[in-house]
């Protein structure tokens, strides 16, 4: 017999997936599941199988995950205050408009979030561009190639480029951070929509997204949107203390180098 508590996480459960992207209705037929490699550490690592979207299984942040995000973004937006100001001043310099860029994205459990960044390249009509970028997206996936940022250069703002080859772009999503509509670790939110994944592809939606993950450090734009994807679950699976701070002590090191992919 079902005890309240249990009783309203599951109603919670199902208040959220009946509040995903009214693009998706009704329950989408099952899939099966490729797993992912082993791990980085050697563990094995098991993955559900016949995943339906109705199946999405809601894993709230943690509590000592919550406490660790708002502890180090709040410390990182003071420490880094000086260099946040100076890009946002830089870019107002040396280009008409914003110095942020704001898109709309799918967060935990497909509910729509803001997500912030620098603004790198000349300003657009903010459809057209969000839509580009979907379809490119979405081609990648398509044919299998790895996910590599699409080239740009007539479109870049002066030291653009310098932005986004040293993830500097990307700072401002500690406020996103702050706010938790993201995390320091978890699944990079991307541009599609819901119903641009395969029903299993759904499983990295069960987490908040994060700033950084599995995916950035193991070979970033050198893998293919598949293998990013199964990454994304196999950390939706295994999330803990001692794999977030793995994964932010590898990520510095990927920043330092410039191994993005």
């Amino acid at each position: 017999m079902r005890t309240r508590t249990e009783v309203r996480k599951a109603e919670d459960c199902m208040n959220l997936i009946a509040r995903r992207p009214r693009s998706v209705k009704g329950p989408l037929p099952k899939a099966t599941l490729k797993a992912p490699a082993a791990p980085p550490n050697g563990e094995s690592s098991s993955q559900p199988t016949n995943v339906s979207a109705d199946e999405l299984i809601w894993k709230p942040i943690p509590i000592w995950k919550r406490v660790v995000d708002v502890l180090l973004s709040g410390i990182l937006i003071v420490l880094l205050s000086p260099i946040l100001i100076g890009i946002a001043i830089y870019i107002r310099l040396v280009s008409p408009g914003p110095a942020f860029f704001k898109q709309s994205r799918l967060g935990e459990m497909g509910r729509m979030f803001t997500i912030y960044k620098f603004r790198t390249m000349h300003v657009r009509d903010p459809d057209v561009a969000t839509r580009e970028h979907r379809q490119y997206v979405t081609g990648v996936a398509s044919q299998q190639r790895a996910v590599a940022k699409p080239i740009y250069e007539d479109r870049l703002i002066p030291g653009g480029e310098f932005l986004r080859s040293h993830s500097l772009d990307e700072l401002p999503q500690l406020f996103n951070v702050l706010n938790g509509s993201m995390s320091l670790v978890g699944p990079r939110p991307e541009v599609l929509e819901w119903d641009d994944y395969e029903v299993w592809q759904l499983q990295r939606f069960e987490v908040t997204p994060g700033m950084t993950g599995l995916w950035q450090v193991s070979g970033k734009n050198r893998l293919t949107f598949q293998r990013m994807v199964e990454l994304d679950i196999e950390y939706a699976h295994r999330r803990r203390l001692s794999l977030d701070l793995w994964i932010m002590f590898r990520t510095i090191k990927v920043v330092l180098s410039r191994d993005n992919g």
